[in-house]
């Protein structure tokens, strides 16, 4: 394997290969993870990512691209998460490239945990019925952490209304404008969340400079003092659909913040969001959950026609601390 160089990511220049690789990869896997230069641009503007220490790429004797890994490394003051993504050309995957990608994005977390002397995990995701990768993953040291289901409903059958409590309105956000009181909702509802990881003004600034972020599928619900209850962001992405040959829209958030829940806004957001969707033009609403979620988001998505379509699993290597 000593023909097989790597090297880090050299920026737009390299986004044209990148996306072919993956959209190679998934000709052969079918796991509608296709990608385009315009969605990797914006993937890899991620405040959380480190370009020139967290892409990497890796080719072959004649300079082709044959594997690709990035890492999103989370910032906390705790525990360390890095989420390791990887694709290897099929042609490659008979030797031990994808064990080289994951043996780079350990040696980078060990990097990140010797900087900020905190201990470190490798995170790393899988559809479960890839399994091929899951065993590579095992045989590295990977555990089963979680599973998470892939739910879908048709918008074409009838939406119930919307019933939010007395007092309470439903809106939209306003973007930059309440981006902090975005930001202190979500920290709000996800904090006893498992793997709840912190969102930052950073982050939310990042994502409205999504090219398919639409202000009306980004629905807040208002208590009647003011404050922001809960909440639904919905996402279409019309490349996606064009490959996957689909007309399908994303509940991508949903939560309700601690205080406000048992009075069904959860429901009356889901609700809500779906009939932006179909208002959108699409067919069918997906979302994803936490199989173990402990507040009842599964039965709430069962009792609205969702049906669950696939299964992933997290997995998780905890590595030694260095120093």
């Amino acid at each position: 394997m000593n023909s097989i160089t790597r090297r880090p990511y050299r920026g737009e220049i390299d986004l044209d290969a990148i996306a072919n690789l993956i959209n190679t990869c998934e000709t052969v896997d079918q796991l509608e993870e296709g990608t385009s230069v315009t969605e990797l641009q914006q993937s890899f503007d991620d405040p959380f990512i480190d370009k020139e220490r967290d892409l990497f790429l890796w080719q072959d004797a004649d300079d082709q691209l044959i594997g690709f890994g990035r890492l999103w490394i989370v910032p906390t003051d705790t525990v360390i998460d890095g989420f390791l993504g990887f694709r290897v050309h099929p042609t490659a995957r008979s030797g031990d490239l994808q064990e080289q990608i994951i043996t780079w994005a350990e040696e980078r977390l060990r990097q990140v945990s010797q900087e900020r002397g905190l201990p470190v995990n490798v995170r790393c995701g899988s559809r479960a019925d890839q399994t091929d990768r899951i065993t590579i993953l095992e045989r590295c040291g990977f555990k089963r952490d979680r599973y998470f289901f892939t739910m879908t409903r048709s918008l074409q059958e009838p939406i119930p209304e919307p019933k939010l409590p007395d007092g309470f309105t439903l809106g939209y956000s306003k973007g930059k404008e309440d981006v902090e009181a975005y930001v202190e909702l979500y920290n709000q509802t996800f904090i006893d969340h498992w793997n709840y990881h912190e969102l930052t003004v950073e982050r939310i600034l990042h994502e409205l400079q999504d090219p398919y972020y639409k202000p009306e599928l980004s629905l807040l619900a208002m208590a009647p003092d003011g404050t922001y209850a809960a909440f639904c962001y919905c996402r279409v992405n019309p490349e996606e659909n064009q490959r996957n040959g689909r007309s399908e829209g994303e509940i991508a958030v949903l939560g309700t913040r601690r205080g406000f829940r048992k009075q069904g806004l959860g429901r009356a957001m889901l609700l809500a969001g779906m009939q932006q969707l179909k208002a959108a033009g699409v067919e069918t609403a997906k979302l994803g959950v936490d199989a173990k979620n402990l507040s009842g988001a599964l039965r709430l998505y069962e009792s609205v026609g969702f049906s669950t379509v696939r299964t992933h699993i997290s997995l998780v290597k905890q590595l030694q601390a260095v120093g």
